[in-house]
């Protein structure tokens, strides 16, 4: 199963906040989901990931 991958910039798109959001989300919200570093200088955010943290967020997680 292939994955789909956000950059920080899309990951705060979601929000409508600056590319710099999840990065100091991260360090503030234990349940933040945790990036995955790809390559040197590449660093993403799992879409399955986020999804999962959206839906605890909403309180419909299962």
């Amino acid at each position: 199963m292939a994955h789909i991958f956000l950059t920080d910039s899309q990951f705060a798109g979601r929000y409508d906040n600056h590319r710099s959001w999840p990065w100091r989300r991260l360090k503030l919200d234990p349940d933040f989901p945790k990036p995955v570093k790809l390559s040197p200088g590449c660093t993403r955010w799992k879409l399955a990931d986020v999804e999962a943290w959206e839906a605890a967020k909403s309180g419909d997680a299962e």
